[in-house]
């Protein structure tokens, strides 16, 4: 089965755009802050956090939407087993 015509909910991508429009004002901010000279490193080290949050908090969203829409209705297309093997690897941890 080809897997790649199976989209993503438009829910999901606006709710996944947003998280990410977050993440990158964050990031802006940190290259902001590490061009000051006196910025206070534990500043920098949240703002980190804060992108990562933000990222993680879009693969939640991507995650979740791909659950709903195509793991759910695996079995009735009869693809079930490569469908969790494909979430798995995406989501394993390094």
């Amino acid at each position: 089965m080809d897997t790649h015509n199976l989209c993503m909910p438009l829910e999901s991508r606006k709710r996944a755009i947003r998280r990410l429009a977050i993440a990158k004002g964050h990031l802006e901010s940190i290259q902001r802050m590490l061009e000051d000279p006196h910025v206070y490193c534990v500043d920098v080290l949240r703002q980190i956090k804060a992108v990562q949050g933000a990222l993680d908090g879009a693969g939640e969203v991507v995650l979740r939407g791909h659950l709903e829409a195509h793991v759910a209705t695996a079995a009735a297309r009869g693809d079930a087993s490569e469908m969790v093997d494909e979430v798995m690897e995406a989501i394993r941890l390094h």
